[in-house]
């Protein structure tokens, strides 16, 4: 079953110029893993700092091993030391989607 991953999280707007090559990073490595059909990172346009979050897996199994990855581990690290606040991520189950 597809999982769906939606949520924000907030960097220090001073910090964003040091944050996004380490999201770029991040979202490049996971987007290569196996599983992985959407990963992505935007920018608020409105709200200086805030990060939206929009992921989508194959299995909540690949979600799970994505989530054990070295360059997971290393985003934590240095997203911690980048002042990251305010972390909401919910994860869903979806059924089969349908064009909008």
């Amino acid at each position: 079953m597809p999982i769906v991953v939606v949520g924000r999280f907030r960097f220090p707007p001073e910090r964003m110029e040091q944050a996004r090559p380490v999201m770029r990073r991040v979202m490049e490595a996971t987007r290569a893993e196996a599983g992985c059909i959407e990963y992505n990172y935007g920018e608020d346009v409105l709200d200086p700092g805030l990060i939206r979050v929009s992921e989508l897996w194959e299995s909540r199994e690949q979600l799970s091993a994505h989530m054990q990855t070295a360059h997971m581990a290393s985003w934590q690290r240095e997203r911690a030391e980048l002042g990251l606040t305010d972390r909401v991520i919910t994860v869903y189950e979806a059924g089969e989607g349908t064009p909008l």
